[in-house]
This record gives C-alpha cells, sequence and structure tokens, in this order.
C-alpha cells in the first residue's frame, strides 16, 4: 500500500539540506525523548503508542455503543471544544459527501453528527435545540472535567431537552460521556445516571485524543471504520518508531524548524481540497497550543485552494517574506467529473473539453506552487494517496509525531498550554464567580 510522503526540495531556496540535516541530532534526541518519557511533558506521552495498543475488544465497544446511537437517533450531537471535537470533525469532514446535510434521503449506512460545545454562541445553540425539537437525538459529551463552560452550557440545555423529551430513565440510554476514570463533575454525573462512558486517558492531552475514544466513537456513530483508521495510524507509528533517515515525521520537523531559523515565522497549511478544511482547523490547535510558549513557535495558519488564492494569494505572492506552506496533496479523488465541450465556447473553456476536473486542479495546484517558490515562499509538500479512513490514520499520527519533535527541537514543553488559562480567569471574574471575588473587582476597575 501507498502511503503518505513528505518532500522538501521546495525549501531549498531559503535553507540548504545541510541546514536541515543539522538539525537531525536534535530530531534524534527528541525522538529518545518521546520514546523514554525524558522530555517535558512526559506525563502526556500516551498518545505514541497508542495505536499499537488500541485493542479488538476495545474498539468492538465503541462500535457497540455507535451502532446503538445510529439505531436510536436521526442526529447525535458529539459536545465538546478544542481537541476534543476537532479532530472528529476533521475525519467525518474529510470522509462525508459534502452535501450528505443537505439530502433529504440521508444515507442509511450513517447518522447525522453535529457539533456543539465548541462555542458560547446563543443563536447557534438556540437554532441546534430548535432543529432537534421532534427528533430523535442522542448525546456524546467529552470533558474530562465536565467543567470546561462552553460544553458544560450546551450539555445542561441539550440534557434537559432530551430528558423533557424521554423523560430521565430512557434520556440516559441516549447519553455517552467520554470523560475521566475516577474523577470530575461528568464521571460524578454519568455514574449517578448510569450513562454508558468511556475513559479519556490522564496521559493523552486533548489536542493529541484523535485515537481515542473521543474521536473514534464520533466517527464511528457518523458511519466509518474506525479500525481503518486505527491501522493507518499503526502504520505511520512504525514508519516514525526509529531514526531520522526516511523518517517523514523527522523530516518535517527539522524541515520546519530550519525554516524557522532562517525568519520563517509564519506556516500556511494548503488544501486544495475542500474536504481537508477541518484537517487545518485540527492542524491549527494541535501545532499553536504545543509549540506557541517561551515567546517561540511557529505561528500556524491555513487556507483553502484554489478558494483562497482569490482572497490571500495576492499577500502569499508578493508580502511580507516571513512565511512558508505545507501543501497537502490528494493523488487520487473518488469520484470523476469530466468537463463538457461547448459548442458556443462563449466562456473560451473548450481547451479543458475532455479533461476531469481533478486534471485541471492539480496543473492549478502546480502552477500555484511554481508562483509561490519562485516568489519567495518556500514549500513543503505532503502527498496523500487518497481521502480514506486509513490515509486519515497515517496523516493523523505524522502530524502528531512530528508535532512532538518539532516541539522539542524548539526547546519548549509540546504538552501543556498554561495561555489557555488566562482568558478563563479573566471571563470567571467578569461572570461574577464564586471565589473570584477579588480578581472581579481588580478587573472592572480596569474597564
Amino acid at each position: 500500500m501507498n502511503t503518505i510522503e513528505v518532500n522538501v526540495k521546495d525549501t531549498l531556496s531559503a535553507v540548504s539540506a545541510e541546514q536541515i540535516k543539522a538539525l537531525n541530532p536534535a530530531a534524534e534526541k527528541a525522538m529518545k525523548m518521546l520514546a523514554d518519557g525524558t522530555g517535558a511533558g512526559a506525563d502526556f506521552l500516551g498518545w505514541v503508542n497508542l495505536p499499537s495498543e488500541i485493542t479488538d475488544a476495545h474498539l468492538a465497544d465503541i462500535e457497540e455503543a455507535a451502532k446503538n446511537l445510529r439505531e436510536n437517533c436521526d442526529y447525535v450531537v458529539a459536545i465538546g471544544i478544542g481537541g476534543s471535537y476537532l479532530g472528529a470533525k476533521a475525519v467525518i469532514e474529510g470522509l462525508s459527501d459534502s452535501f450528505s446535510q443537505l439530502r433529504p434521503e440521508g444515507d442509511a449506512r450513517r447518522c447525522r453528527v453535529i457539533f456543539a460545545g465548541q462555542n458560547i454562541g446563543e443563536d447557534y445553540l438556540y437554532e441546534l435545540q430548535d432543529l432537534l425539537k421532534g427528533h430523535k437525538f442522542g448525546i456524546i459529551v467529552i470533558s474530562k472535567s465536565g467543567t470546561t463552560t462552553e460544553p458544560a452550557i450546551a450539555f445542561r440545555l441539550l440534557k434537559e431537552q432530551l430528558e423533557s423529551q424521554l423523560g430521565k430513565a430512557e434520556a440516559s440510554k441516549r447519553i455517552v460521556a467520554i470523560t475521566d476514570a475516577a474523577r470530575g463533575a461528568l464521571r460524578q454525573l454519568a455514574t449517578e445516571e448510569g450513562y454508558k462512558t468511556f475513559v479519556i486517558p490522564d496521559n493523552v492531552g486533548g489536542r493529541f485524543s484523535v485515537l481515542t475514544p473521543v474521536g473514534l466513537l464520533p466517527i464511528a456513530v457518523a458511519g466509518f471504520d474506525i479500525r481503518a483508521l486505527v491501522a493507518g495510524a499503526r502504520r505511520m507509528q512504525a514508519a516514525t518508531a526509529e531514526g531520522v533517515e526516511n523518517n517523514p515525521a523527522a523530516l518535517y520537523a527539522t524541515t520546519r524548524n530550519a525554516l524557522y531559523g532562517a525568519g520563517k515565522k509564519i506556516e500556511i497549511l494548503v488544501n486544495y481540497n475542500s474536504k481537508l478544511h477541518f484537517l487545518a482547523e485540527w492542524w491549527k490547535q494541535l501545532y499553536g497550543e504545543s509549540e506557541g510558549k517561551d515567546g517561540k513557535g511557529i505561528f500556524p495558519a491555513s487556507v483553502d485552494f484554489t478558494t483562497d488564492l482569490h482572497s490571500m494569494g495576492q499577500w502569499i505572492q508578493e508580502g511580507e517574506r516571513t512565511i512558508f506552506e505545507t501543501v497537502l496533496s490528494v493523488e487520487s479523488t473518488a469520484h470523476k467529473t469530466v468537463i463538457p465541450t461547448d459548442e458556443a465556447n462563449l466562456d473560451g473553456l473548450n481547451f479543458l473539453a475532455g479533461k476531469r476536473v481533478d486534471e485541471v486542479n492539480k496543473m492549478a495546484e502546480l502552477g500555484t506552487r511554481l508562483a509561490h517558490v519562485d516568489g519567495g515562499v518556500p514549500n513543503i509538500r505532503i502527498t496523500v494517496p487518497a481521502l480514506t479512513e486509513e490515509y486519515f490514520g497515517e496523516l493523523i499520527y505524522f502530524f502528531e509525531k512530528a508535532c512532538g519533535i518539532s516541539g522539542y527541537i524548539l526547546d519548549v514543553n509540546p504538552f501543556n498550554q498554561p495561555g489557555v488559562e488566562a482568558y478563563k480567569r479573566n471571563m470567571f471574574a467578569l461572570l461574577d464567580k464564586p471565589g473570584y471575588e477579588e480578581a472581579s473587582a481588580a478587573i472592572k476597575a480596569r474597564l
């Protein structure tokens, strides 16, 4: 089977092959720290060997829970924020029919998975509750603590709605909690109410949790093959386990750090397939939260091409030269569409007649890469054979492993996120949360 590949030749105008290779010892050291648990954040390395440790029995348990929800629900609402929703959203969007939500007949294999708790949007929550009226729905609530503000608000609203519709006893059969093994408000509630539960491992942080029930259950509910997803991740785990030679994760990590050292402070993840939009959103959290600390870190941005060539293309081509691009290039599409001949040819496109749409897209990709490299924007190219469960599994683990290596090369702790708490403290103080009285008085005095 083919696998994803990393090509860095279009970065060599900005950094030399020798500069990239000079970081190999740091990458080797980083890989050893990941394997031995001797680096900063070692308490959160459960993801490193996770694919090979997932058992058939565990997958069967997730599949059974997914089957129960699918058979009893028109919609399943997955409640979570950050890594507790982005990974599942990325895979589901990447594998789904682009218009599945608009097809009245739906898809008999799949249940419509909706996401909530990823914002504090009053209109969003009102409209979601309005949609669910008169429909059979279930809830997957994802939170280690059960007290994270955004998902806790959504769960309080939707739990009340489901219980009003079915009664507490029946509603409890349609709620699955993914939470801490023993602690926290959600664990306590799940035990009291008898919810089906899955555990978020203590040693796996949210942004690395796609291959735990956090990601696997919503993906299975949506009707996709989680065994194939895990199999792809296992292949990439093996491919990136040792050494830096022929190791795609190490090559990506060393190249991006070499570019960072050469003044390229912004990395733009580029796709030419709209199904990858939410993979980029997941990637932005993974790298931004892992590396953006201690006054360091590449800023992760993303664009959907060719769409954003008509908005961001000018800046990328001729703006400040502090950027590089990582291009996700998908070799094969799932469908075939051929451009027809038009006798009048008023649009002047008959020169494309008989060509597949994807051939045009590929030439747009190649032409853009050439133009951007000529314009001083180094390009890393990651080739993905196709958008399937197996290759999504490979891609997820690839980016996770490269992130751990890259963070250690940068000499930060890739597995904490101390800066995330600052806005929460301010928000709680402004909302007069009990225990924040002193902070509330101080912050209100500033306003």
